[in-house]
């Protein structure tokens, strides 16, 4: 079993919503196994979260070695009687392949797979190593998995020359567009307290609203910064604003908005706190106003034009005849925690579904993205 279509099939049938294995990396472990592999299953473990299974699998010793990496978790389906077939039977269907995580991201599991298990038993163990980090919380908390599968890894002595992240990168057709970057993610609460009054008399009470709807507009009106050479500007988004009243003549006593920055890489988490927090002071004046912020650790970074990233474009041009975007824009990925250990890009299927129902991939897409990743392994290891 060893199509890419097979494979991904075979993944997909397995139910591994955050933070189940579901027998996902049991499948692959045999795979990389049977090829001569040699394979290890650590499991995770962190108070408040839950404990998470992963796989490292390496064939070769010397370098360079590249190093594949992914993760075999999903969302839940939702709504399981709004898909065309059952998000886990994998079915094939007028030239595309169903299920959940077809594209996010166990069809660029699959696809990679495919293509060493092919340079391998054409050519045998490469001149340098392969290996594969394989994860089951991307989706989840992201603290069990690819950051300390890497800290394991290091622990061992293993050393990444080059990484791929397989996630679904292109927007529209597969091969437009390589991720050399990601944003950071910083998120976090403001409370503005008031006192608590009736409407009627609204000199005797202190009203928050007024107060926290000048700090939304405040923050949110214009970017907060003019952007960077590889990253677009820096947005706050506010994703809910709350009261907890539902009487129509009751002054709340305090008012809250949660929101969220992806920012690029002229700031730090601190640095981006420290702003947010005086644009605040500013538009609350004299008013009482908090800013509370989560802890993060997703920050920003890019990976620079190098022998590398051309292997891959070439790769990309080669099967596609496109020459793709190099990207630093959407939401966050494990690559953030690879780029602490080499140079990494993420390339992948088309993302148009992930996270919906329908999730899909057309078996053509599958096909020529094993065929960029053989080429980006021939010319890798040439």
């Amino acid at each position: 079993m060893t199509s890419v279509l097979d494979i991904a099939r075979a993944l997909i049938r397995c139910p591994s919503v955050t933070p189940h294995e579901a027998g996902a990396l049991s499948f692959l472990q045999s795979l990389f196994e049977n090829a001569g592999f040699t394979t290890h299953r650590v499991t995770f473990s962190e108070a408040g979260t839950p404990d998470v299974d992963n796989l490292y699998a390496r064939i070769g010793t010397g370098a360079p070695h590249l190093t594949f990496a992914g993760h075999t978790d999903v969302v839940p389906p939702g709504d399981e009687t709004l898909w065309r077939f059952p998000p886990f039977a994998a079915e094939v269907a007028d030239g595309k392949l169903y299920g959940r995580g077809a594209c996010d991201m166990k069809g660029g599991i699959a696809a990679f797979a495919a293509a060493t298990l092919s340079h391998v038993r054409e050519n045998g163990a490469p001149r340098g190593s392969i290996s594969f980090l394989i994860t089951g919380d991307e989706e989840g908390p992201s603290i069990n998995g690819t950051v300390k599968l890497l800290q394991w890894a290091a622990a061992r002595g293993e050393k990444f020359d080059h990484a791929i992240v397989g996630e679904p990168t292109c927007p529209e057709t597969l091969g437009d567009m390589i991720k050399i970057g990601r944003r950071g993610s910083l998120s976090g609460e403001i409370v503005v307290t008031g006192r608590q009054g009736h409407s009627a008399y609204p000199q005797r009470a202190d009203n928050p609203i007024p107060t926290l709807a000048r700090i939304v507009t405040a923050l949110s009106e214009k970017p907060l910064d003019e952007g960077t050479d590889a990253f677009e500007p820096t947005r706050l988004v506010f994703t809910s604003v709350d009261v907890g009243n539902g009487a129509r003549n009751v002054i709340p006593g305090a008012a809250r908005a949660l929101f969220n920055v992806r920012f690029n890489d002229a700031w730090t988490p601190q640095t981006l706190g420290a702003r947010i927090r005086d644009i605040a002071a500013r538009a609350a004046g004299e008013a009482k106003a908090e800013v509370s912020l989560l802890p993060t650790n997703s920050l920003a970074f890019r990976t620079q034009r190098s022998a590398f990233t051309d292997i891959v474009i070439g790769a990309i041009k080669e099967k596609t005849g496109l020459s793709p975007e190099l990207s630093t824009g959407g939401g966050t990925s494990d690559a953030r925690f690879i780029t602490h250990y080499c140079p990494v890009v993420e390339f992948g299927l088309v993302g148009k579904t992930i996270h919906a129902t329908d999730e899909n991939t057309t078996l053509a897409d599958l096909e020529t993205l094993t065929a960029i990743y053989g080429a980006i392994i021939e010319r890798y290891f040439a």
